[in-house]
């Protein structure tokens, strides 16, 4: 497991240089969930590729940039979900954006998560590595990452960051929200998800939610490269996850590797909140 984390590491130091003097135009292409891409998402998924596939223990690779799993080494046991540049998106306006990474074994199923990992380009280059506990690191001017703190969430958070049109919303979506704002709750959404996730853990706690909506009634959200991950990485912390009704994330279940889900990630009280709203309404 170390091996495949040096590995992303050498991944995220590549990205983080190449974002340094990036091309932020798009190409004429979408990838496989209709998203016209970038020239940095193709090429932030080349480097990740590059990179991983070099490492032995690897069996294949996910990319949401890919239509098809990539196989590496079928001798190995640990398949690798990533989303190259979540965000990315927000590159034209300069905002932190970030790399997602699930660490599978045998098969993408979120009952099979051995680790997970991500990446904020920001104004510092930060990453973080959960296995039993999530821990930050930070890059130093050496390009080596040195640990920073372990991540822990309290009972309650004071940011609410939601996600998808208000347009398209549901009555019970709306009034939930309401509340939150109702009891103090500060908005907090950058419209890049690694980062909104990444401001809750730091902050000790709050919610990030994007939710069933008239125009996409599964969610936006990719469940073995996004979703899962970073479910992995809340619920570690001591946070709690939902798909808006008493499951947790990491008790779903798709066989399409583009598979999308509506996520809600939170402290214990936001998630609580939330599924006592939904069952009253």
């Amino acid at each position: 497991m170390q091996e495949i984390f040096d590995f992303i590491k050498k991944a995220v130091i590549k990205i983080s240089n190449e974002l340094k003097f990036p091309d932020t135009s798009y190409e004429k292409t979408q990838n496989n969930t209709g998203d016209t891409q970038l020239k940095f998402d193709i090429l932030s998924d080349q480097i990740i590729t590059d990179t991983l596939k070099e490492c032995l223990n690897i069996k294949a690779l996910i990319s949401e940039e890919k239509q098809k799993e990539l196989t590496i080494n079928e001798k190995a046991k640990y398949i690798i979900a990533y989303d190259p540049l979540d965000g990315s998106s927000l590159m034209d306006v300069n905002f932190a954006i970030g790399s997602i990474f699930a660490i599978y074994e045998q098969e993408a199923d979120a009952k099979n998560l051995k680790a997970a990992v991500y990446s904020i380009y920001g104004p510092r280059v930060e990453l973080v590595i959960c296995e039993d506990l999530p821990k930050l690191y930070r890059l130093d001017q050496n390009n080596h990452f040195i640990f920073i703190q372990e991540l822990h969430m309290q009972e309650k958070g004071k940011i609410n960051a939601t996600g998808a049109s208000q347009k398209f919303w549901s009555n019970k979506h709306k009034n939930f929200i309401q509340e939150l704002f109702n009891e103090g709750y500060r908005l907090r959404y950058s419209g890049a998800m690694v980062s909104d996730i990444h401001q809750i853990l730091i902050k000790k706690g709050g919610l990030f939610s994007y939710p069933a909506t008239e125009d996409a009634p599964n969610g936006k959200l990719r469940a073995f490269f996004e979703v899962f991950p970073l479910a992995f990485i809340i619920e570690k912390a001591g946070g709690l996850t939902s798909n808006g009704d008493n499951t947790s994330l990491l008790d779903l279940k798709f066989k399409e590797i583009h598979a999308s889900t509506p996520c809600f990630f939170g402290s214990k009280y936001e998630i609580q909140k939330l599924l006592n709203f939904n069952k009253a309404n």
